[in-house]
């Protein structure tokens, strides 16, 4: 890996919008074992070992069990997750990988049907976040901790 300079040493002031999203989605209501599934899935699929090592530990905090945390990049194919976590986890998934083809109206109606259309943009913005971190993160080279 190259010798990059963090985006927090060169721009203070973009790492601080970034953290500002975190005041937002810490204040939206969002459940923060939620958030932490979100991160963790988001990142996986973006490829940032950094935050899914970071978060995966945070997650472990929480009282998440590791059974959860092996099955999630397949959580489709168990029974583990709640209805309301796997809306989550549909949406996570859609919205991180946008490009692909949007976000569906069946994943996003669902999402609002078990959670509501304010939990269900807290839930938007915590993607756009994580998301941005990552993308951060897989840039600048942060090595793990």
């Amino acid at each position: 890996m190259s010798n990059r300079s963090s985006t927090k040493e060169v721009d203070p002031r973009a790492y601080a919008a970034i953290r500002q999203l975190e005041a937002y989605i810490s204040e939206s209501g969002l459940d923060k074992i939620h958030y932490k599934l979100i991160k963790i899935r988001a990142s996986q699929i973006n490829g940032c070992a950094y935050c899914i090592n970071m978060h995966t530990r945070d997650a472990r905090k929480l009282g998440v069990s590791e059974q959860k945390l092996y099955l999630l990049s397949a959580w489709q194919e168990t029974q583990l997750y709640t209805e309301e976590e796997r809306a989550i986890l549909a949406l996570t998934e859609e919205v991180t990988l946008i490009a692909n083809h949007g976000v569906s109206d069946a994943v996003y109606d669902k999402a609002v049907e078990l959670l509501g259309e304010a939990y269900t943009k807290a839930v938007v913005m915590a993607v756009v976040t994580i998301s941005a971190w990552n993308r951060i993160a897989i840039t600048d080279h942060l090595a793990l901790d």
